[in-house]
């Protein structure tokens, strides 16, 4: 039987826990933990902040985000890996290269996280880009919907092979709005039935198969004027009409976008009242530290099936595989002239 855990996930001031964090990460509040650049040197190190995370807490979920491109927080001691935009520049006139390449960008990103011991990292984007968002941009797989949904599944099925969740982002979509959530509250004026007939497609299309979903802090006031990470509609949608079983992820709670909903308490209370299961407060020490006392007593049990079950597979002998150097190869190759990864 699955045991609860706490309901939120945490982030990590450097590269080793501090002794602050290790008496942090001990509060039954704390479910989870998500790495950003700042905490990694390489391939070896994330594992061993991993295992050290493990033996103070072994039920905790360890999270990435590792997408390819400008999101890939993990750099040395694993492959460079394009952007999935860069992948889906394929599709048009092969879809079926473009769907192999995708999948073996999940299954490669799959393995190579299990080995630097984490649970799973928040990909894969599942978000229609419109050509307006700079924060979404080639993060997205392809402009056209249905090509997202082919591409993502594939992506889906190669993280299933190497034994890691997937989770899609950020439901109901970001790429039709300029505004970056991070710094503002972007509002999409489109209606539902607009959001549908695009936005929605690869959602609907994969809520069946993901085990994770992160809904976005943008407002679409034709359905609610609340963001949907906030909203109980927006989230009984993607599991009632969608039929989403698994674990729905708050996206920062920190970021501007979700601001709206109050202070950082506030923020946490409504987003598990409207339907998340685990919220994220990042960047902001004394804020998730209010968030932990407002959610004393509270648990979950759907982000534990998360955690990744398989004997993780051992960093240096990776390249002994000759599927693991063809792949790596070959997504390395594509690189040409992604930007940098993101480092914030």
């Amino acid at each position: 039987m699955t045991q609860p855990i706490g309901p939120v996930m945490l982030d990590l001031e450097g590269t080793t826990l501090t002794r602050e964090e290790r008496e942090l990460l001990q509060r039954p509040e704390v479910g989870g933990v998500i790495l950003f650049a700042r905490n990694i040197v390489d391939a070896a190190q994330v594992r061993e902040l991993c295992d050290s995370i493990r033996r103070l807490r072994g039920d905790l979920l360890l999270a990435i985000d590792q997408e390819g491109g400008r999101v890939q927080r993990l750099c040395e001691g694993v492959t460079r890996l394009p952007s999935m935009g860069r992948l889906g520049r394929c599709y048009v006139d092969d879809p079926e290269r473009a769907r192999q390449f995708c999948h073996d960008a999940g299954w490669l990103i799959g393995l190579e996280m299990a080995a630097c011991g984490l649970d799973l990292t928040f990909a894969p984007v599942l978000d229609v880009d419109a050509g307006v968002s700079s924060v979404i941009g080639d993060r997205s797989f392809s402009r056209d919907p249905r090509a997202v949904a082919a591409m993502a599944g594939a992506f889906v099925d190669g993280l299933h092979e190497a034994g890691m969740v997937a989770v899609g982002k950020h439901f109901p979509g970001h790429g039709g709005v300029a505004a970056d959530s991070h710094h503002e509250l972007p509002e999409d004026p489109r209606s539902l039935q607009a959001l549908r007939e695009h936005d929605l497609i690869p959602f609907a299309a994969l809520a069946g198969r993901l085990e994770g979903v992160m809904p976005a802090h943008v407002v679409y006031p034709a359905f609610d004027a609340r963001p949907a990470g906030f909203s109980p509609s927006w989230l009984g949608m993607l599991r009632e009409d969608l039929g989403f079983k698994g674990t729905i992820f708050s996206d920062d709670l920190s970021m501007a976008g979700a601001h709206v909903a109050g202070g950082p308490a506030e923020r946490a209370r409504e987003a598990l009242d409207a339907g998340c299961d685990m919220v994220l407060v990042c960047n902001d020490r004394p804020a998730a530290q209010t968030v932990l006392d407002a959610c004393a007593g509270r648990t979950t049990k759907r982000p534990a099936r998360l955690r990744y079950s398989r004997a993780r597979p051992d960093l240096a002998s990776l390249p002994a595989l000759s599927r693991w150097r063809r792949i790596h190869a070959r997504l390395e190759g594509l690189i040409e002239t992604d930007p940098a990864p993101r480092e914030d």
